[in-house]
């Protein structure tokens, strides 16, 4: 992960200082009608699990007895590990404990409609059996499986949405790849061009023909490397699965289907856009060892709402270990906010954004957070998400009384809390566009409590 636009060009590569006019067209051929169809499940679908496993797994940020700053997957970089080095991580890759089906109950008891996993990160370690070379967990590996297949068939078998996300252009292990920050060892020197023609384009072409249906495609840190025109190699490809969605990340200006926000949630989300932000639970996304700030299940439920409010959808990363195991803090949070869901998932799955403006917030002008961006302050202490003749107000904490609702359209039918299986009526008053609603004494979750409005269509 980690998204930039690198300026490195590894050694014999160059790039046009001007882009032809004859430039490949980068979009996909469909009508909007089509596109409109191709996304209904995962605009649906609002909450999705990231999985970042891979060799990295077995240092777990850890090199030659000291703890490598910044996040786990990029050990290799960060450290300058040597390619042949790194490679001997493979050796101690067994995880024994990896279990398909009980990764996708692990998603399914959090309320997660789709997955998506490290098929190759930046280390260029191929988590699926590729025929490309031998440096995947199948061949170089004790594991001598491949568990993306597994993955695949637990995921059909379930019904939930399986997706792969694949580092085209950075690659660390296979000359040619690029590297953010430059190469660190001559192993890595080499063609880009032959690195696509040969390794990426490839592997890809592999993912979309041999794991069954693949919902998403999930690209990530292009740099000026990838052209219009090499972006273009990618593009025939995605014929082989007609259906799937592709995020913004290939480079070369495909603009794809999805914005990809990282590690935080956009003031104003991406009005008329398809977004989705993908956040780690803890402060990694591979698994490191000693990283235990795990964020408590009320702010990650909060993300949860606070994104849907904006019309997007929260992918939510898992580092499992080397022995393929789920950490259980991670674990136990994704099942709270699943039993959250078994309560109010109306009011998440199949939502669209709040009716009442981006007048929520503002940005801090003295705060900062650790990357040195204004901190968002939330005016409201409640959110909403609304449905065909519905909204739902998502009470972060609980109004005293009476809660008062302005800029309602539309006749207000009835209230009630969505927690309550009866649907008993509370008492309310409309007058205009103004609602008073009398709140119960006692909200029915600590953490959000969701009340309904039943709406007529305006007049």
């Amino acid at each position: 992960m980690a998204g930039f636009i690198s300026t490195n060009i590894a050694m014999g590569q160059t790039i046009p200082s001007t882009i032809p006019s004859t430039q490949p067209l980068l979009q996909r051929d469909e009508t909007p009608q089509q596109h409109n169809a191709r996304m209904k499940w995962w605009r649906e679908a609002r909450f999705g699990l990231f999985i970042h496993w891979g060799v990295y797994s077995v240092p777990a940020g850890v090199y030659k007895d000291k703890e490598v700053p910044g996040i786990g997957e990029w050990i290799m970089n960060h450290a300058k590990i040597p390619v042949a080095e790194y490679a001997q991580y493979t050796e101690q890759f067994n995880p024994a404990g990896f279990d398909a089906e009980h990764w996708v109950r692990i998603a399914q008891a959090a309320g997660m409609k789709y997955i998506v996993i490290t098929a190759k990160h930046h280390d260029g370690f191929a988590m699926f059996h590729t025929k490309v070379d031998g440096y995947n967990i199948t061949d170089a590996t004790p594991f001598e499986r491949d568990p993306l297949a597994e993955l695949a068939d637990a995921c059909q078998v379930a019904g939930i949405k399986l997706g792969f996300y694949y580092s085209q252009c950075q690659d660390w292990h296979h000359p040619g790849g690029d590297a953010k920050g430059g190469h660190w060892d001559k192993a890595q020197d080499g063609d880009f061009d032959a690195y696509l023609k040969n390794i990426a384009v490839p592997q890809v072409r592999e993912l979309l023909t041999n794991y069954g249906p693949v919902a998403v495609l999930w690209f990530d840190t292009p740099s000026k490397l990838m052209t219009p025109q090499r972006a273009a190699e990618f593009l025939p490809l995605l014929k082989l699965q007609p259906q799937i969605i592709v995020n913004n990340r290939l480079g070369g200006g495909f603009k794809g289907d999805t914005e990809t926000p990282e590690q935080h949630i956009p003031p104003g989300g991406y009005p008329g856009e398809d977004w989705e932000t993908c956040m780690t639970i803890n402060d990694t996304w591979g698994y490191k060892v000693n990283d235990v700030n795990f964020k408590s299940t009320d702010a990650l439920l909060r993300n949860l709402v606070d994104i849907a409010s904006k019309g997007g959808n929260y992918l939510l990363n898992v580092g499992p270990t080397s022995e393929g195991i789920i950490p259980e803090p991670e674990v136990e949070r994704l099942k709270a906010i699943g039993d959250w869901l078994k309560v109010n998932g109306d009011s998440i799955y199949g939502t669209g954004p709040t009716a009442f403006g981006d007048e929520a917030g503002y940005f801090d002008p003295v705060k900062k957070d650790k990357h040195g961006r204004p901190i968002w302050v939330a005016k409201w202490d409640w959110r909403c998400t609304t449905g065909p003749g519905k909204l739902y107000i998502h009470f972060f904490k609980w109004p005293d009384h009476v809660f008062v609702l302005k800029g309602v359209t539309g006749s207000v039918g009835k209230a009630y809390m969505l927690a309550d299986e009866r649907q008993n009526g509370i008492p309310f008053e409309q007058n205009g566009n103004q609602v008073s609603v009398k709140i119960p004494p006692i909200a029915p979750d600590p953490v959000d409590s969701v009340l309904v409005l039943d709406l007529s269509p305006g007049k």
